[in-house]
């Protein structure tokens, strides 16, 4: 069985979270500037088995699109044309990043840790990906 990989996908920077092969765990992995974000995805996944791609789909309160969806729709067609063999699941991202923060918090990083961005994004990636296996 194969990883299930999440990302947080972001202008300048997008975080990374994987599960454990046999999908129990959802681990951060790293953060990756984003222009380089195809080429870590490609080489990630020659090195490991990945069987599934998970990303956020950003929302306003109302369940209509947020302004980054314009941004993100892009990525995941062209995350679907790389990969064709890779499903791309969607999962709601509606307060990740705060929710992040407070567990960051709650996990006892220092102040200077919590102002880490790219921290952030991959705790971030990590929720999304937790709240998507707990619909498995």
């Amino acid at each position: 069985m194969g990883r299930i990989l999440a990302i947080d996908y972001g202008i300048k920077r997008t975080g990374i979270a994987v599960t454990d092969p046999e999908r129990i765990i959802a681990t951060g992995l790293t953060t990756v500037a984003t222009p380089t974000l195809m080429q870590f995805l490609r080489d990630y996944c020659q090195k490991e088995p990945v069987d599934l791609f998970v990303v956020g789909q950003p929302k306003h309160m109302d369940n209509t699109p947020s302004q980054s969806a314009a941004i993100i729709e892009p990525f995941v067609r062209q995350l679907a044309q790389a990969f064709p063999d890779k499903p791309v699941a969607r999962i709601d991202e509606r307060f990740t990043s705060k929710l992040a923060f407070q567990a960051m918090i709650d996990g006892g990083l220092k102040k200077k840790q919590r102002q880490d961005k790219g921290m952030i994004d991959q705790v971030s990636a990590t929720i999304m990906l937790q709240d998507y296996m707990r619909t498995l």
